[in-house]
């Protein structure tokens, strides 16, 4: 099932996504919220006539780097032998169709496909067995990262955590096998990245337990679980777009701030 966020009348709400082709598709509003058993209303919208938010509003975005060895080869870093875990804040997290807004201390700004993790509900120390217990979906990320100021400072707070460096969306997939998807990046419609997930160095199972190992997870929460090969540069007034098999397409355009 595919759910939504939306705003409609100045109202907010989730949806199940029902339908196909861009034309044809209509949300299903929910009752209440969609972690756990849920409810479909029968009332029914054009996705046409809504705006899509981000998917969810986590507590926290927890992501993992260098997760594609080909990928760490490319900015000349080694595969790190742990998994190298870092924070996006939420106010980094828009959606499909909001801006990306160029940092003022940046002149390198980098696009970085990646899968998303939805948490579905509270866990901490996860065992492997039942890190599919507590997954509500998937989702596509851009991990917006002013790459010299990530060079430059040593740490990732700044360059990976500026505002509007965290587009997800369009919606959750909850129901999807996600060991083996083809992940891309094009920015004027130019392709720019293309890998599955199946080259990732630590799996989903791996990530989740290596972060509940230290610290509680919330329902919407989200794990960013790292980006392939192809990385590269974005300007103002580049559209660029993240597509994920069996999920959808992540379109964002880069705008200045200010």
């Amino acid at each position: 099932m595919r759910i939504a966020r939306f705003s409609i009348d100045g109202n907010v709400a989730f949806g199940a996504v029902e339908g196909e082709g861009p034309d044809g598709l209509v949300l299903d509003i929910i009752k209440g919220i969609p972690y756990g058993d849920f409810e479909l209303s029968g009332t029914k919208v054009p996705l046409s006539k809504v705006r899509l938010l981000p998917p969810v509003l986590p507590n926290k975005v927890v992501a993992i780097g260098r997760n594609y060895a080909e990928h760490a080869k490319e900015l000349g870093n080694e595969v790190p032998e742990v998994p190298v875990a870092f924070f996006k804040p939420t106010t980094s997290v828009i959606g499909p169709g909001d801006n990306i807004e160029y940092p003022s201390f940046s002149n390198e700004l980098h696009h970085e496909a990646e899968l998303a993790v939805v948490i579905g509900r509270m866990c901490r120390e996860v065992p492997r067995e039942r890190v599919k217990d507590v997954i509500f979906g998937y989702t596509c990320a851009n991990d917006v990262t002013a790459r010299d100021a990530q060079q430059r400072e040593k740490q990732w707070a700044r360059a990976k955590g500026f505002d509007t460096s965290c587009p997800l969306g369009p919606w959750v997939e909850t129901d999807l096998d996600p060991t083996d998807l083809a992940i891309q990046a094009t920015v004027n419609g130019e392709q720019r990245q293309l890998g599955r997930t199946a080259d990732m160095i630590r799996s989903i199972e791996d990530v989740v337990v290596h972060i509940t190992e230290a610290m509680t997870l919330l329902p919407g929460d989200v794990i960013l679980t790292g980006t392939p090969a192809g990385v590269g540069p974005l300007n103002v007034g580049d559209e660029v777009a993240v597509t994920i098999e069996g999920i959808g397409t992540l379109t964002n355009k880069v705008i200045k701030r200010g």
